[in-house]
């Protein structure tokens, strides 16, 4: 994979005391910066678009899971005369549902 360089101007003194900071944490400007970029290209980029970059550079992408359908419950009662099955029955009006 090629890398690019971006280069931005940012206030000196501003600079120092980040620097200053990441440092006591074992962290460099450089690195933050990398995980911003990476968050934003996350948050900007479809996912289908970063799948495709992903192939063309080689890497293995996973495959999405897939949903599985809700399974409704099946009654097995057989109705008598004029009545509608539970699973079939409206319970807000009592009306028959369409199959």
């Amino acid at each position: 994979m090629k890398t690019a360089t971006i280069t931005i101007s940012y206030d000196e003194e501003k600079l120092a005391a980040l620097r200053l900071y990441l440092s006591q944490k074992n962290q460099t400007v450089e690195e933050e910066l990398l995980t911003a970029t990476d968050n934003l290209y996350a948050k900007t980029v479809p996912n289908n678009v970063r799948e495709f970059i992903d192939l063309r550079v080689g890497k293995t992408v996973n495959e999405p899971k897939k949903r599985k359908a809700k399974e409704l419950p099946v009654s097995h009662e057989k109705p008598t005369c004029g009545e509608i099955p539970e699973s079939r029955a409206d319970t807000r009006t009592g009306e028959e549902n369409a199959p």
